[in-house]
């Protein structure tokens, strides 16, 4: 009997601290009425204090694959990237050091846009992309 309880708190744990951002709770506000085929990156920024912009690129896949999907000049600390469901992607973001002439920082991170239809927790059926925040902040 022990077992079994230890086994079921176990996997309890695992679906609170999984890395995935599904969750069991999704955000209504935040829900679609129709399946949707594309999804929007948000992307999460420190500001480039010394140009004001930031160099963001998005790969699709792993970065070792070289796949450049997008790449674009970002200003302000968070933006919004359209790309496609259920596609792994890569996303770098390049920084200029101030403090050591010519030196550079980049940021690394990935999310795997997905949809879930839900038809219990809101108010009405829906669809809501998960695993789309991507947080390019220096740590």
């Amino acid at each position: 009997m022990k077992g079994i309880i230890k086994s079921f708190l176990f996997l309890l744990l695992i679906m609170f601290f999984s890395c995935e951002e599904q969750g069991l709770f999704i955000k209504c506000d935040e829900c679609l009425d129709s399946d949707p085929f594309t999804a929007e990156l948000e992307l999460k920024l420190d500001v480039n204090y010394k140009t004001g912009e930031t160099l963001v690129n998005i790969y699709e896949g792993n970065l070792e694959d070289g796949i450049l999907y997008k790449t674009r000049v970002v200003t302000g600390k968070k933006a919004m990237i359209p790309v496609l469901l259920n596609r792994k992607y890569t996303v770098t973001a390049t920084y200029y050091i101030e403090d050591v002439q010519g030196s550079y920082c980049i940021v690394v991170d990935t999310a795997n846009p997905r949809v879930k239809f839900d038809e219990s927790q809101c108010d009405y059926p829906c669809y809501f992309v998960y695993d789309r925040v991507v947080d390019l902040t220096m740590k």
